[in-house]
């Protein structure tokens, strides 16, 4: 069943927005709004994070959980989600700190 996607991307290739352009529409430059079927949004999903390059990206979608959807994470980014107990919260790293090693909620 399609549900609501929402992805937000920042400084990703030319190549990757037209992809995303495909399944979904973009109402401001780097967010992307769409209707995907779970294996679309997967396959979506593969692109993006295998050529994110410099950049970065977060895709969040409905899941059956605590807090009704889930996210996944690509690239380095200030924001870090960490799971607690099954509830994901965003932690923030000093600007010139090196980014922390992949939690359990980058997939």
């Amino acid at each position: 069943m399609p549900t609501m996607t929402v992805l937000a991307t920042t400084a990703v290739p030319d190549h990757v927005r037209g992809a995303l352009t495909r399944w979904m529409i973009e109402p401001t430059p780097g967010l992307y709004v769409g209707t995907l079927s779970a294996r679309v949004r997967t396959e979506l999903w593969a692109v993006v994070s295998a050529s994110i390059g410099p950049g970065a990206a977060v895709l969040i979608h409905p899941e059956a959980n605590e807090q009704g959807f889930t996210l996944h994470t690509a690239g380095d980014r200030r924001r870090t989600p960490l799971d607690f107990d099954g509830l994901t919260l965003i932690a923030f790293r000093p600007q010139d700190e090196q980014p922390p090693p992949l939690g359990p909620a980058d997939h």
